[in-house]
């Protein structure tokens, strides 16, 4: 961990802090480091012009992960810079020089010494031990007969029977960081040798795709859900809106589909997300449809009712349980991914429906 504060062992250690504003500020900072030309050459030849970034990403880890500590305001800080990493790995079809640091030694390391910390806290939220030894396709078998068909939990009502225009605005500028760019993690992980395995995941991504027709893309429904409620449909039009834990979400894909070593735990998140989605989506369809939208304006929500259950059996089924067999000293890892992802996945939940009812308050 870094800090910029040294404290004596007989002292309590003071966690430092920044105000969002400042972090806001830093990240801001960034973002021209990110598009400098010959980045890595002038901070080499001048150190100096990313000294008050790096002393903020050292108070923001500080201040977010040491023990007894949890500041928002740093996490949000270090997850929108992992973010801006890790889009870089995806073309937007923007100006060509916003690449131009893609694969800069600077960035990997500011990269790096997040996801380290970062990484550590997130995985000592559970009992690693506990998952080696399991019956691995049992528990896979378990936890997909709970997830399929969750109880409706007090969020889920809300969604369902009382959040209004403005939060149901706020749910799809939320979303849409993700929802206008969905699957493009999915293709990091299709290079290399073909199997069965293999080609399940191919054939999802071509669906997700839109069998290579972009009306019929499922981010292209995004863009008409949109467009029928007269919002922006540009990509992170709605950034700054979202909360740190959604962008911990997006970022915690990127890492899972970049190292390989971390497929199997990749696989096991993959499968809660493909059959989960419709349980949840059901609430947000029926919130659309009470307040009286247009077909257009919940189509996304339909297409992934009709689509991801079927998702989620091909996973299970083609994907998951195939995978056992051929890596059965570390199969467990599909596990801790599929729990892990479940935890992300409700924790950014609940930091969206705080925003959406932000959102009503507002109005």
């Amino acid at each position: 961990m870094h800090s910029d504060i040294v404290t004596s062992s007989a002292e309590p250690k003071i966690t430092p802090t920044l105000t969002a504003t400042q972090y806001y500020e830093q990240a801001q900072q960034f973002i021209q480091l990110l598009e400098m030309e010959d980045l890595d050459r002038k901070l080499t030849a001048q150190p100096q012009i990313a000294t008050e970034f790096e002393k903020a990403i050292a108070t923001a880890i500080e201040a977010a992960y040491s023990q007894g500590s949890s500041d928002d305001a740093a996490h949000l800080f270090l997850q929108r810079v992992l973010y801006r990493i890790n889009r870089l790995k995806l073309f937007w079809y923007d100006d060509l020089r916003r690449y131009t640091n893609e694969r800069s030694p600077y960035l990997s390391q500011i990269r790096d010494r997040i996801e380290e910390v970062w990484q550590q806290w997130e995985l000592s939220q559970f009992d690693l031990v506990a998952f080696q030894g399991i019956d691995i396709r049992q528990a896979l078998l378990d936890r997909v007969a709970v997830d399929l068909e969750p109880p409706l939990s007090d969020d889920a009502r809300y969604f369902r029977d009382r959040v209004g225009e403005a939060g149901y605005r706020r749910l799809l500028a939320i979303a849409s960081l993700d929802g206008l760019v969905e699957a493009s993690q999915l293709s990091r992980t299709l290079g290399g040798v073909a199997n069965e395995v293999h080609s399940v995941l191919t054939r999802l991504l071509v669906e997700e795709y839109g069998g290579g027709r972009l009306a019929r893309k499922h981010s292209s429904h995004f863009t008409t859900m949109l467009e029928a409620v007269e919002m922006q449909t540009q990509p992170e039009a709605y950034f700054d809106l979202v909360p740190w834990e959604v962008l911990a979400n997006i970022n915690h894909s990127f890492l899972l589909t970049e190292r390989k070593r971390y497929f199997l735990r990749y696989i096991g998140g993959l499968l809660y997300g493909e059959l989960s989605v419709p349980a949840g989506f059901r609430n947000y369809r029926a919130a659309g449809e009470r307040l009286g939208l247009s077909a257009n304006a919940m189509s996304y929500w339909d297409l992934h009712i009709k689509v991801d259950e079927l998702h989620g059996r091909w996973m299970l089924d083609d994907v998951a349980l195939p995978l056992i067999s051929q890596y059965p000293d570390d199969a467990w890892e599909m596990v801790l991914g599929y729990d892990q992802q479940k935890f992300l996945s409700d924790r950014a939940g609940a930091a969206v429906t705080r925003s959406v009812r932000e959102a009503e308050q507002m109005r």
